[in-house]
């Protein structure tokens, strides 16, 4: 018996994928147990390096907690602004007027090439030399403005990908009852592309999460990440405790965000769902009047 994507597999190939599973889970656990006894080795699971997180909470409101709180400010400004300037990017690549689908393409494909760390650098630069913005926070503007840059050019490219998968016998069949485009796009195309797009959007908005991280590390700007390693020196040799407590927090707000999005995107489909009522013998029997008539 097959399926669509690949046929099934037969005694030899069942038997072979046992095989391979059970030397990927045999070799993955003898790296675990590597892993772990050379950090039992090094000492860097010893309670006191791991206290710290765990009996007080100077840690987290010095270091953590002001880290996450500017990563967290940094990643909301950058999506508030970049999906919505993505969204109009990606609508105007597609614009009948060649005025205002070249310009879109040029400005999307030229900040979409360049890397968000040199943007960030760029926005620094130009922070200190033609605003008043205190160099407190220059950081944060540098940090946001490479990220919006950056991320609403790809936004664009997912919004026009998006709007292209749906089937053109539906433009078709709106620009033949009459609407315009704007109508169009506002009304039928865009509805159901959202569904389509809302994966890949949110996969990017966790790269902006990741992102800020590129700001603490070249820009001296004091999110999560940079705060870790603040704290691991001020506490002497626990770079190890210190990361993986952080790794774990991005770990967790990824997840969070994806399980929202999978709730968000299930919801909209069961939202366009057809809740067509059943008639009943009653409702097909003709009136009076249509039996008049």
């Amino acid at each position: 018996m097959s399926s669509v994507l690949y046929d099934a597999q037969g005694p030899r190939a069942k038997r072979r994928n046992i095989v391979l599973t059970a030397v990927f889970v045999v070799a993955v656990a003898a790296l675990l147990w590597w892993v772990i006894g050379t950090l039992q080795d090094k000492g860097q699971l010893e309670w006191a390096k791991w206290e710290m997180f765990f009996t007080g909470t100077e840690a987290w409101s010095t270091y953590i907690w002001p880290g996450l709180e500017n990563t967290l400010k940094a990643a909301a400004l950058a999506v508030v602004i970049a999906l919505p300037l993505g969204a109009v990017f990606g609508i105007a690549r597609l614009s009948d007027h060649r005025w205002v689908r070249v310009p879109a393409g040029i400005v999307v494909e030229f900040f979409r090439s360049i890397p968000v760390l040199v943007l960030m650098i760029f926005g620094l630069a130009l922070f200190a030399e033609y605003t008043d913005v205190s160099s407190d926070d220059r950081p944060l503007y540098a940090v946001v403005t490479g990220l919006v840059l950056y991320n609403a050019s790809v936004l664009a490219e997912i919004v026009r990908a998006g709007i292209l998968t749906l089937p053109k016998g539906q433009s078709e069949a709106a620009m033949a009852i009459g609407l315009r485009k704007g109508q169009l796009m506002r009304l039928i195309l865009l509805p159901q592309a959202v569904t389509a797009m809302l994966p890949a959007i949110v996969s990017q908005l966790v790269v902006i999460v990741k992102d800020t991280a590129l700001g603490g590390a070249v820009l001296t700007f004091p999110e999560l990440l940079s705060s870790a390693n603040t704290m691991s020196g001020y506490y002497g040799a626990n770079t190890i405790a210190s990361f993986t407590v952080v790794a774990v927090i991005y770990i967790a707000i990824n997840f969070a965000l994806t399980s929202f999005a999978s709730w968000l995107e299930r919801r909209l489909r069961q939202g366009k769902k057809s809740t067509g009522a059943v008639l009943t013998v009653d409702d097909n029997q003709p009136t009076a009047g249509a039996m008049a008539a």
